[in-house]
């Protein structure tokens, strides 16, 4: 390809707004172009690179025995209200209604469709399992559009959906995805690792796996355990036993007695701290949220925030939320910062930090007033214990002890076992080799494609450019020739050209009248793997090869063995 008949509008400044620097090169390098926030166009460039990531997926998902086909964007609300996510989706989903005002949604996800799907066409044991997948666009209204292709209102995706008569069967095909995507990612060059993650909007009732690129720039936080290899998005982390069980008794006195201590205006942990010279992690917090069956309050030990992913599910409840000023004062008999669960009268669930604590400090459900010498199993007596707080750094791995690492991701592809969650609701059932009819099991498998277009550009680039993997490059080769007007630089530059094409290269020829300056700052912004420059030298017949170990001047007849070897695997190199 020429570079002068090439939409590749490179800028020398970017946005202010573009917060990542996979997003500020994407732009600066002309890959991309923003119509709106969170909507993107993909130029040449950004599109070539797209459909090598796809040609991956497609021949690693068909190599597990997964059928591709495409579902429509537009779906009817129908299917959602039948699945109940129609309220529960919540404003992300992207609604509108036809001219005879029946309700559709753009989707943002197909687990109602494919099961609307197979409910249809499949019906006996004797046709299961099978895994259907798509890669296709999707819309998600996202409250804040950020970081470029990591977080948009339109991306491409691909999600599959498998359909199962037995647990074992589901087992079978979720082993099998795993192992395709952890190839996916190593052959688009992605640095990255798999940890346990909570199912969230799309649900589910057995396994769920995130697979994260590691990057400075991801909104998710990972910990994983240097020693065993556990890891979990924060979201869904566990830790082992906390240094509070053993702890000692902190506020000095009558130890194990209960007594109220006068704190005026002090409302805040910190403040607490400061106040009577204790550690958070010796005051018990106490959150009271309301909920789907009322007002509950939640205890945690003042170092540690609540993780309302575990508490929704410890709670069955699926509204939750922090109770107002006026609802804390009506249950507690205090203002906001005073609450304690001494003496309370709604469910209470502890973490089981707090009931390890020998003593402690907790609000006294009155004004300007804490509890010391609480004891937690004495004092009060929690309805409820369960791990409901966010593990941190540091934490104790709940397998082996040892010391959690956090570690910053960016999310790359999501596994669930769905179990029966839709199938049940939509009828997706099958006869069995009994006779009885069951609902299937399900699995669901979705990986972001143009948010791993992202991830790639995050971790293999620097402040000058990119350096694109060779497999899923835009271009194999960069092929500049600096001097158009140079008969002789031309000459050689063409035959080169069409040598390396003709081997099955993709090459971008930078013919452009350009300075020489302007087509090196270029290269380096798009990133190719491979730079060849065709100066000075071409008059004796020189062609000079660049690429990270340093620049070295071949003859026309070496130059093809030289880019092989530079290339290393020409067969993979030259897919087209």
């Amino acid at each position: 390809m020429r570079q002068s008949e090439w939409l590749i509008p490179t800028l020398k400044e970017v946005p202010a707004d573009a917060e990542a620097s996979s997003h500020r090169l994407l732009l600066k390098a002309g890959y991309i172009r923003q119509l709106a926030a969170g909507i993107y166009t993909y130029l040449p460039l950004g599109r070539r690179v797209l459909r090598k990531m796809e040609s991956i997926v497609r021949e690693e998902m068909d190599a597990t025995g997964a059928q591709e086909l495409l579902m429509p964007s537009l779906q009817p609300m129908e299917l959602w209200e039948e699945s109940g996510r129609a309220s529960a989706y919540g404003p992300e989903l992207i609604r509108l209604t036809d001219r005879n005002g029946r309700g559709f949604a753009l989707g943002p996800t197909h687990e109602e469709v494919v099961t609307a799907l197979v409910r249809q066409d499949l019906s006996s044991y004797k046709s299961l399992p099978i895994t259907l997948y798509q890669i296709q666009t999707k819309f998600r209204d996202e409250r804040r559009p950020r970081f470029g292709l990591l977080r948009c209102r339109e991306f491409l995706m691909k999600d599959a959906y498998s359909f199962h008569a037995d647990e074992q069967s589901l087992d079978r095909s979720y082993r099998s995805m795993r192992q395709a995507y952890e190839r996916i990612f190593r052959r688009v060059g992605l640095e990255f690792v798999s940890v346990e993650a909570d199912s969230g909007a799309i649900g589910g009732e057995g396994g769920s796996h995130e697979y994260m690129a590691l990057a400075a720039s991801g909104e998710d936080t990972l910990l994983v355990c240097p020693s065993c290899g556990y890891g979990a998005n924060v979201e869904a982390a566990t830790s082992g036993p906390a240094m509070n069980a053993d702890c000692e008794t902190t506020i000095t006195g009558e130890e194990l007695v209960l007594r109220k201590v006068h704190t005026p205006e002090i409302r805040t942990i910190s403040e607490l701290c400061d106040f009577l010279s204790i550690a958070a992690d010796r005051i018990i917090k106490t959150l009271l949220y309301s909920t789907d069956t009322g007002v509950v309050a939640v205890l945690l030990c003042g170092d540690r925030e609540a993780n309302e992913i575990k508490l929704r599910k410890l709670l069955g409840t699926e509204h939750l939320e922090l109770a107002d000023a006026a609802t804390v004062e009506r249950v507690t008999g205090a203002p906001s910062g005073f609450a304690g669960p001494v003496g309370l009268s709604v469910h209470v669930l502890a973490d089981p930090e707090v009931m390890a604590l020998k003593e402690a400090l907790t609000g006294a459900n009155e004004p300007d007033w804490h509890y010391a010498g609480v004891v937690p199993g004495r004092d009060f007596i929690p309805d409820q214990v369960g791990e409901c707080r966010n593990a941190e750094a540091g934490d104790a791995c709940p397998h082996c002890g040892t010391a959690l690492s956090a570690w910053q991701g960016i999310e790359v592809g999501h596994v669930f076992k769905l179990g029966t969650k839709y199938s049940s609701k939509l009828d997706a059932s099958f006869t069995g080799a009994d006779g009885a009819r069951r609902p299937m099991l399900m699995g669901c498998y979705g990986i972001g494609v143009s948010r791993l277009l992202a991830a790639v550009a995050e971790q293999h680039s620097d402040a000058s450019g990119f350096h694109w993997p060779t497999e899923i490059a835009p271009f194999h080769i960069h092929l500049l020739l600096l001097s158009p007007r140079d008969e002789r630089q031309r000459e050689l530059a063409e035959e080169a050209y069409a040598a390396l094409t003709k081997a099955g290269y993709e090459v971008l020829l930078d013919d452009r009248e350009e300075r020489p300056g302007s087509k090196f700052h270029d290269a380096d912004l798009i990133g190719l793997p491979l730079r060849l420059i065709v100066g000075k030298a071409a008059g004796d017949g020189w062609i000079e090869v660049a690429d990270r170990g340093g620049k070295r001047l071949v003859a026309m007849a070496s130059l093809l063995e030289e880019v092989d070897a530079q290339l290393r695997s020409p067969s993979a190199s030259r897919q087209t």
